[in-house]
């Protein structure tokens, strides 16, 4: 039976970032299975290009955007059976159909930090349980309100369930869903699976050098920990790093490899289309995460679909991923000098080819259809009271 279901979102495809990636790839599957599908995003750009209803809402200052938003909003949240949330602080008002949230982070960690009222290096989990006041203190407890006004929530990772239960969400009204990955993507400019390309014909096809080859990929912040890799990597000999991404601390990392000596082996990729961006992870020895936050990494995933063993920190997420010494190895954060000992020890003979056998290991619990049948599931027990 087909049920109404309204997609309020603060990001949407084509811009980057884990939402917009997940609403455009669920939603034509959420359709196949009978919802009529409406969404709403901030943004500029195509609407017609989408198989369900698009309304995009330009970000002009910031009351004239909320005021839109919320008149576009009106209409669907008495039209909808469930409204599904990916952003806080939306003007939704109106409609008694059920709210439920998708919450893949802490919005009032990283506001604070964009903001400059906490340090840069603030950690996330020390976050939750530091005194705070001011401004901090209020947008934490506008983070809690909300997601506690919801009748439900998804989290990606069991890590973010109990940081939500953490803001006073009942654990009952959380539910982890995975994650997930379409089919193996193909590579860049073909149809060729990337799992029937040698690492040699990846590296050929990219015109990289046969050297010992480590790719990050993520929006360069300060949390991502880039510049703790860059660190590592100068005791190291030998290795290569390959940066993809774009972010507001490129400019210091650059600095920093130049005052490093280790401009001829660190390389800045700039943003990277997902197919071209696998073909890299296909051809890299690993995949480096060391970053102190993940709710649950589609780079990680990426990552390991199609081959690559990985390298990420001990936190948030990654657990759930990375099987340590079975498909990729975990490593204190913040520890530098351990970090140096991994990529030391990522590169001892037998070690990555060891790692690559076990990629698929675990990987079931990240399965498309199964994170596509949950949300389907999660959604009509909803819209059903």
């Amino acid at each position: 039976m087909g049920r109404n279901l309204f997609i309020a979102a603060g990001i949407f495809h084509p811009e980057s970032g884990g939402p917009a990636t997940y609403l455009y790839e669920i939603l034509p599957e959420l359709q196949r299975r009978g919802w009529d599908v409406r969404a709403i995003t901030y943004g500029a750009g195509d609407t017609a290009a989408y198989p369900y209803a698009l309304t995009r809402i330009p970000r002009r200052a910031l009351p004239l955007r909320l005021a839109h938003y919320g008149a576009a909003a009106f209409p669907l949240l008495r039209w909808a059976d469930v409204v599904y949330v990916h952003t806080l602080d939306l003007p939704l008002i109106g409609g008694r159909a059920p709210r439920i949230v998708k919450i893949v982070g802490d919005q009032a960690w990283e506001r604070a930090i964009r903001k400059g009222w906490i340090p840069p290096t603030e950690d996330i989990d020390a976050f939750q349980t530091r005194p705070a006041n001011g401004v901090v203190a209020a947008q934490q407890a506008a983070r809690s309100r909300q997601v506690r006004a919801m009748q439900g929530v998804v989290v990606p990772s069991a890590y973010l369930k109990r940081m939500v239960v953490g803001w006073g969400v009942p654990e009952e009204r959380v539910q982890v869903i995975y994650n997930a990955l379409p089919p193996e993507p193909s590579g860049a400019a073909t149809e060729t699976p990337l799992l029937a390309l040698s690492q040699a014909e990846a590296r050929a096809r990219l015109n990289l050098p046969d050297v010992p080859t480590v790719v990050t990929a993520a929006r360069l912040t300060p949390w991502k920990g880039v510049d703790h890799l860059i660190a590592a990597l100068r005791q190291v000999p030998d290795a290569h790093l390959l940066v993809a991404g774009e972010g507001e601390t490129h400019p210091d990392l650059e600095r920093q490899v130049a005052q490093a000596g280790l401009t001829g082996r660190v390389r800045f990729l700039g943003r990277i289309d997902r197919a071209r961006l696998a073909l890299y992870f296909r051809a890299a020895d690993y995949l480096a995460l060391y970053s102190g936050y993940e709710g649950l990494s589609h780079t990680l995933l990426e990552a390991l679909q199609v081959g690559t063993p990985v390298i990420a920190s001990d936190k948030g997420g990654n657990p759930e991923v990375v099987q340590h010494g079975v498909n990729g190895l975990l490593v204190a954060y913040v520890n530098v000098e351990a970090l140096a000992d991994a990529l030391t020890e990522a590169f001892k003979p037998g070690m990555r080819a060891h790692l690559a056998s076990n990629h698929a290991i675990g990987m079931e619990r990240f399965s498309f259809g199964g994170m596509v049948e949950a949300t389907d599931a999660l959604l009509r027990m909803y819209a059903g009271g």
